[in-house]
């Protein structure tokens, strides 16, 4: 069977549900690839018609705010065990060093942690079960991981599917060209996002660290 024709016999409820879960998961403080399985589903949606964007980009969403939701609620109950138990479970990710970085950004920006910190692959993972671990009020937390979470979600799904559309109809002729120009294009404006994000993250975090100048006697 023909790759195309495969694709198009893949139920777009099945994709919805991977993304949901994928996403909600590693938001739980699980690493697993949540932004790559995002960035190919809608790019597969921008090439098969039966995968509806604005449905991919809610499921994206929720799976971001519910999956920190419930992690927050973990962190907050296992507290800093809980980052122990993790760091023997995946030191990659929750090594000693990694978590330091993540608690000072936590102190230092609070809500903006964890809205900036979809944008970023570790602070993802961390985002949830730190804030709860750190006692982080919840309707703070809230409001931050709604914001982030949706425009992370709709934002990357958007980009990559109109991107693949526009890809499309120029190498149309050329579907398997079409198809890789399309996903280079996306992964592109995807780095473009978390590049932006890490450059405002430093530039708030040099602010904090810089010393307030005292007026000369």
């Amino acid at each position: 069977m023909h790759i195309q024709e495969w694709l198009d016999t893949v139920p777009a409820v099945s994709v919805y549900l991977l993304v949901a879960v994928v996403i909600g998961v590693e938001s739980l403080g699980i690493p697993l690839p949540g932004e790559i399985v995002l960035v190919s589903a809608a790019l597969l949606s921008s090439q098969q018609g039966h995968i509806d964007p604005l449905v991919l980009g809610a499921c994206a969403s929720a799976g971001a705010v519910v999956g920190d939701s419930i992690g927050y609620a973990i962190g907050r109950k296992g507290g800093r065990p809980l980052l122990a138990w993790l760091g023997l479970k995946f030191p990659k990710h929750f090594s000693g060093p990694n978590i330091g970085m993540a608690e000072r950004s936590f102190e230092k920006w609070g809500m903006w942690a964890v809205f900036f910190g979809r944008f970023i692959a570790l602070l993802r993972i961390f985002a949830g079960p730190l804030a709860g671990v750190l006692h982080m009020p919840y309707w703070k937390f809230l409001t931050a991981n709604m914001l982030g979470g949706i425009l992370w979600a709709g934002g990357t799904t958007a980009a990559v599917y109109y991107v693949g559309v526009v890809a499309e109809s120029w190498f149309k002729n050329f579907s398997y060209a079409g198809l890789a120009v399309a996903a280079l294009i996306g992964v592109g404006s995807m780095l473009a996002i978390r590049n932006r994000a890490k450059k405002a993250h430093a530039k708030a975090e040099a602010a904090v660290d810089t010393p307030e100048s005292v007026p000369a006697d």
